[in-house]
């Protein structure tokens, strides 16, 4: 995850971004990026966000 923000908000409107831009799912970012999931996953709901599979972004 050191070549993304760290900032949570700022992490999310990247994350959300190339999801819409250039990965079909959330696998497919964290397998490309070689990011854990569970890490990212784990950042962002503790800033209030979870990942919606149906959209392919978080909210």
């Amino acid at each position: 995850m050191e070549n993304l923000p760290q900032d949570p908000y700022m992490l999310l409107s990247v994350v959300n971004m190339k999801l819409r831009d250039e990965y079909s799912s959330l696998d497919a970012l964290c397998e490309d990026l070689d990011v854990d999931r569970n890490t990212l996953c784990d950042k962002l709901a503790a800033a209030g966000f979870e990942y919606l599979p149906e959209q392919n972004r978080f909210a």
